[in-house]
Parts: structure tokens; C-alpha cells; sequence
């Protein structure tokens, strides 16, 4: 039984044509409403994903077990709303969505610079869709964002051949390591580049913190990376709000140079803050505490 990442997401190339296809021809309000029925399987058949969720609401956030069950479903479905906005954000329907920022300033400040930094976000909220708005606001050639590419090869290309263009650089983590190089490029470049600091590909390196009050793993690589650069660091998140509505919060790392735990853990406790306030969407559905391992 896996208890962690298996470095791959789920869905086949016809559920997205299916989906799209409603999404593109009734709407975004009837697309949410089939995600629904779609939602209501997925809680029936995902059990090892059902019980690692309730255990992140009754033990991490001390729900109750009644609430903990209800909020199942409910973050599945605020996830799948994030995936559809994805697509319709994605092929033209940018205008039909809002957002705020809280702390852009900073991001602000280190492209004015041009000096090089690191953004770390995590599978909360949707970081991805970020740009589509900060398209609005920066050449955001000099954003790169480092990716597994986990999707299946022919939804990737599907999705590639319907998406608005974006000139956001996608660096893509590969077996020769050759990925390491593209980053310090784009470092030493003045850009910046966007981790995702809370999951890793199983059989790396990683780090332990304590995190919603018990010890879990972190992948290694961006906080290493980060403090033997010493380079500036922005903790970002592009959360989903009410309806139709995102909400950017970018906030700057304090930190000892070369004091990678350090970095670590005060990205564990701001990304406490944001879990707090968004409980719903923590989107690691995975033994990620390793809670499987305890008695009952």
C-alpha cells in the first residue's frame, strides 16, 4: 500500500474531453455542478485517499469526526473547482475571474532587482494559474516554475494544444538531473524560480519538520539550493476564494545563510497560517504524515 506520492496524478484523456467539452459549451456553473456527481464517485471509490483526508481534518486540524467526514468532500470538490478553473482560465475564459493580492509588492521588488530569487509555494490553492494573471502585471518570461509534468503524456499534450499561450517557463525535473543546470540559468539571469516545497519524488533527498504539530518530510532540493546561495526567498500562494475569485499572498523568508532547516520550518509555519485559513485546500491526498504507520 503506497503511503506517499507516487509521482503521478490521476484521469484519463477522455474524462478531460468530456469535461472541457461541457465546460466550453455550458458553462463554468454547470461545469461545477456535473464536477459534483463526478466528486460524489470519486469519495465512493478512493478509500486509502478518503481516510488519509479525514485523518489530515480530525488530526491536524482537530475537526470533529463528523465535520472531518463532511470536509472529505467538500475539499475534494473546492480541488476539482481548481482544476476546472484551470481550463477555462487556460482557454479564454480569463475574464470571467477576479483576484487580490496581499504582499505582491515583494515579488515586485526582487524582479526589479534582477539579482535572482526563489518562490516556493506547495499543492495548496492552484500557484499554477498564477500567471495568467500576473500576465496583467510582469514580463513573466522571468518567472519559471519547476514541474514533474505528472499528468499522463497524452492529456499533457491535449491540454498543450488548447491552452491560451503563456510565456511562463516550465522547467521540467528529469532523470539526468540536466534540470539543475536550466535553474541556475535562469537564476543567474536575474528570474525568478518557482518550487513547490511540500511534495517530492519518492527516493530523493528530503528534510523533516514539524508541521500542523507532527514531523513530516520535505524534498531537500529548494531549500539547499536557496541557502547555499543564500538567495531571496518569497513564500507564495494564489488560493481560491468565494465563487470565482483567487487571492495572491507572496511573503518574504527570513533566514540564515546556509541554514536550509531553517528555511524549511518557516515554511512549514506559513504554510500553517495559509491551511488555517484555507483548511480545504491542502491537496497532498496521501499518507503524508505517515499516519497509516500508527495504530488507529
Amino acid at each position: 500500500m503506497a503511503t506517499e506520492w507516487e509521482g503521478k496524478s490521476r484521469g484519463t484523456l477522455l474524462g478531460y474531453q468530456i469535461y472541457i467539452f461541457f465546460l466550453r459549451n455550458f458553462g463554468i456553473s454547470a461545469a461545477y455542478l456535473l464536477l459534483r456527481i463526478v466528486i460524489v464517485y470519486y469519495t465512493l471509490f478512493s478509500p486509502k485517499s478518503n481516510r488519509d483526508t479525514y485523518t489530515y481534518f480530525r488530526k491536524r486540524h482537530g475537526f470533529s469526526r463528523g465535520k472531518s467526514i463532511l470536509n472529505i468532500y467538500r475539499s475534494y470538490y473546492t480541488f476539482g473547482q481548481t482544476i476546472t478553473d484551470k481550463v477555462a482560465i487556460a482557454t479564454g475564459l480569463r475574464n470571467k475571474f477576479t483576484y487580490t493580492h496581499n504582499g505582491i509588492e515583494h515579488i515586485d521588488d526582487l524582479l526589479q532587482r534582477n539579482q535572482g530569487g526563489i518562490l516556493i509555494s506547495g499543492h495548496v490553492g492552484n500557484f499554477e494559474i498564477s500567471h495568467y494573471f500576473l500576465e496583467d502585471r510582469y514580463h513573466i518570461a522571468n518567472i519559471s516554475m519547476v514541474t514533474t509534468h505528472a499528468e499522463h503524456q497524452d492529456i499533457k499534450e491535449y491540454m498543450e494544444r488548447i491552452s491560451a499561450k503563456s510565456h511562463l517557463k516550465f522547467i521540467v525535473v528529469k532523470d539526468d538531473m540536466s534540470h539543475i543546470f536550466e535553474i541556475h540559468k535562469a537564476i543567474d539571469e536575474g528570474g525568478l524560480v518557482v518550487f513547490t516545497g511540500d511534495r517530492y519524488m519518492p527516493g530523493s533527498k528530503t528534510l523533516t519538520e514539524s508541521f500542523l504539530g507532527k514531523k513530516a518530510n520535505f524534498p531537500m532540493g529548494p531549500y539547499l539550493l536557496a541557502a547555499r546561495l543564500n538567495l531571496p526567498v518569497l513564500f507564495v500562494y494564489f488560493m481560491k476564494g468565494p465563487k470565482r475569485h483567487y487571492d495572491l499572498y507572496a511573503q518574504t523568508a527570513e533566514f540564515k545563510a546556509r541554514d536550509a532547516q531553517g528555511l524549511l520550518k518557516e515554511y512549514t509555519e506559513s504554510m500553517e497560517r495559509i491551511l488555517k485559513k484555507y483548511p480545504l485546500q491542502w491537496f497532498n491526498y496521501f499518507d503524508f504524515w505517515k499516519d497509516r504507520d500508527e495504530k488507529s
